[in-house]
């Protein structure tokens, strides 16, 4: 399931550009005043991941919420991820541009009340608090990132550990092999032979 916001004028639209979060797709009609209509996507999907039907209710949502729009059969609705969407203080109130138009997507829609109807039987009118739940949002992504980041750092220092001791284990053969190896039995042999030269010494 996902959670869509309209605004139902111009002013409630300001407040959806400014609080929106970054899980945010905003959705407007090309070229014509329609509804800003916002869909709140999982955590780490993109855009690629909107299913097609998802796309067609937001699509056709702001088309039948558009004064001209509506009385079309056909229009291009453009969206894109909410922290593309611009706005400088001399815009007048609803109005946005891109901070990348290349990231703007656009997309053909039908006039289809029969998806319009079921998404209104769903409607809620309610006023959230947007500021809150944009600085409930951001707390939670820096919460995230700083487990991510400790996260990271305990595989950093795990990966150190082990190449230590595997660089000792590696040291370690080195200095045991055949060659610097020398059994109780050679040590044993090396001492009675020398025994015998210094008893064969002092004998002559």
């Amino acid at each position: 399931n996902y959670t869509l916001y309209m605004g139902k004028d111009k002013y409630e639209n300001e407040d959806l550009i400014k609080y929106g979060l970054p899980e945010d797709v905003w959705f407007h009609v090309d070229d014509l005043s329609s509804a800003h209509v916002y869909l709140r996507m999982k955590p780490d999907m993109t855009l690629d991941d909107i299913p097609e039907d998802v796309l067609l209710d937001c699509s056709s949502l702001v088309k039948a919420n558009s004064i001209q729009g509506c009385k079309k059969a056909s229009v291009y609705v453009v969206y894109t991820r909410w922290k593309n969407l611009k706005k400088t203080k001399d815009m007048v109130a609803g109005a946005v541009s891109y901070h990348r138009p290349q990231n703007v997507r656009r997309m053909s829609v039908e006039k289809n009340n029969s998806i319009v109807n079921q998404l209104n039987k769903t409607k809620k009118e309610d006023h959230p608090d947007l500021y809150q739940q944009q600085q409930d949002r951001e707390r939670e992504i820096i919460a995230e990132k700083k487990a991510h980041r400790r996260a990271e750092e305990k595989q950093r220092r795990l990966k150190e550990m082990q190449d230590k001791q595997r660089k000792e284990e590696l040291s370690y053969d080195r200095v045991m092999t055949q060659e610097n190896m020398t059994s109780n039995v050679e040590k044993k042999a090396t001492a009675d032979s020398t025994a015998a030269e210094e008893y064969e010494d002092d004998f002559f």
